[in-house]
């Protein structure tokens, strides 16, 4: 006991507890789950722990099991003891309450029996039956064996070693099946799109799961959901204003979040604990940072390397106090003051980001503050934790290194295939369009068009149809995905591209 530290005593066991449920480790989508070592202490050793650490006198200690059953339907309920405290201060002053963080809300609301974080063990085999007849590919397959090229009809393709769908867009597709299959007959609504996918959100909707309808100014027609059904909430999250709402009905939740995604959420509460601002490097209006904003105090978004900048020169030399929060509007929380809320900040960033604009994000701040309050201090004014996602960055290395070698492989193009609203797969864009590679970006196979043009998003976002490819020559391309795409999607793709060659050439 000599390093464990007492909870603060006004503070119930479980909601520090850490959950005595390990997921299994031979699932698709919990692969990479490993069980947690928990330390355990029975009633009489808290109480003991708690009296002795108390700075309070005369304070008595009331000790009641109460039974939490933790996030799935197939995990019995365990008995959590929950400790409350009550002195002559409390008594006496019985309107002085301890300021709950958005994070302490968060975890009450985990623990409640009506939400599901673990999926439903009885339907687990059926879901991913249905992902390997849906999104598996013979071709992606046959990649993967030959050192990541193919050969056919005229066309050599080259894979990038790291591509499509990520564990935790896995994770969240086979726990929104598995709670389809768990509840028949109700009512299953989904807060958002599950990922950034045409072809996984089209096969939810054949599965009438409904889609909450979106308002203007961020708003969404709750008005739906209806005591009683499922509510299922996306890979990217949730915001906190929905799960507190969601909290207060009487729903079943389906919590789909990637859990890089809560790791943000850990690190902006840590950043409020230590009284600083959360700069966080992603889009305003992108759902996950909307999530992440809300569970935020004081923060800002900047969504690349110049309007960080436009920070950083604030930061050391002031400036336009109302042109600035004109420009931010809204990417600020409410009540904004950059001349006091700028002296401490904290980095984040939106998981799907370009990696090493966020690093180099970080470098630019942690200089700014060395300039205004020395290199001794600066520590105290900035704080940075990483946040960048493991599968974001090894794709976006993966298609960096077919673009170091695209002269060596001659390469015609660069075909990135993904959800036109999905960041991770824009970001995948950018590498090749910034070396000058010739590239596209698709969301569907049916982009490439019978006449020999492709219809594809630019790096600026804008649609645009163009003539692809020089049949009069065999083709050399290379291909990647995005982490919300199945690799269904990149054989479709390749498909359409085999069948151009070989009716030119017949």
């Amino acid at each position: 006991f000599a390093n464990w530290t007492p909870p603060n005593v006004n503070t119930p066991v479980d909601t520090f507890a850490p959950s005595l449920v390990t997921a299994p480790s031979n699932l698709l989508h919990l692969r990479h789950n490993t069980p947690t070592r928990i330390m355990k202490f029975n009633p009489a050793t808290l109480l003991l722990l708690l009296l002795t650490s108390s700075p309070v006198t005369n304070a008595f200690v009331v000790i009641t099991p109460s039974p939490i059953q933790l996030s799935s339907s197939s995990s019995p309920p365990t008995t959590t003891t929950r400790i409350s405290m009550s002195t002559t201060a409390d008594a006496a002053d019985s309107s002085t309450t301890t300021r709950k963080s958005k994070k302490q809300d968060r975890l009450r609301w985990m623990k409640e029996p009506s939400f599901h974080r673990r999926g439903f063990k009885d339907q687990r085999d059926g879901a991913e039956k249905r992902m390997n007849d849906s999104f598996k590919s013979d071709i992606v397959q046959e990649m993967r064996d030959s050192n990541f090229k193919i050969e056919r009809e005229g066309v050599t393709v080259y894979l990038a070693k790291d591509f499509g769908f990520c564990w935790g867009v896995e994770r969240s597709i086979a726990l929104s099946y598995e709670a389809v299959d768990h509840f028949p007959g109700k009512n299953i609504h989904l807060t958002n799109e599950l990922i950034h996918n045409p072809e996984v959100n089209d096969e939810l909707k054949n599965m009438n799961v409904q889609f909450i309808e979106k308002l203007e100014g961020g708003k969404k027609r709750f008005e739906a959901v209806e005591d009683g059904d499922v509510v299922i909430l996306p890979a990217f999250g949730a915001s906190y204003e929905e799960m507190d709402y969601l909290d207060k009905k009487n729903v079943q939740v389906v919590d789909t979040t990637c859990p890089w995604v809560s790791k943000v959420w850990n690190t902006v509460d840590t950043h409020q604990k230590n009284g600083l601002t959360s700069i966080i490097h992603g889009k305003y209006g992108h759902e996950e940072t909307v999530a992440t904003t809300s569970f935020c105090e004081d923060y800002i978004c900047v969504k690349d390397y110049k309007e960080a900048e436009m920070v950083a020169d604030y930061i050391v030399n002031g400036g336009d106090k109302e042109a600035f929060l004109e420009y931010f509007s809204k990417a600020v929380s409410k009540g904004f003051d950059p001349d006091k809320m700028l002296n401490k900040v904290g980095l984040a960033n939106q998981t799907t980001m370009y990696k090493k604009e966020t690093r180099a994000i970080g470098q630019m701040l942690q200089k700014a503050m060395m300039k205004k309050y020395g290199p001794v201090e600066a520590d105290k004014h900035y704080s940075e934790f990483d946040t960048i996602c493991d599968a974001t960055q090894e794709r976006q290395d993966a298609v960096a290194e077919l673009v170091e070698n695209a002269s060596t492989l001659d390469l015609d193009f660069i075909l990135v295939v993904g959800g036109w609203d999905s960041s991770n797969t824009a970001h995948l864009l950018e590498i090749p369009h910034k070396a000058g590679v010739r590239s596209f970006h698709i969301d569907r196979a049916e982009r490439i068009n019978a006449d020999n043009t492709i219809t594809h998003r630019t790096v600026e976002g804008e649609i645009v149809t163009e003539p692809f490819l020089d049949l009069s020559k065999d083709v050399v391309m290379g291909v990647t995905s995005g982490a919300s795409t199945p690799d269904s999607a990149v054989q479709a793709s390749l498909g359409s591209i085999f069948l151009l060659k070989e009716v030119h050439d017949a």
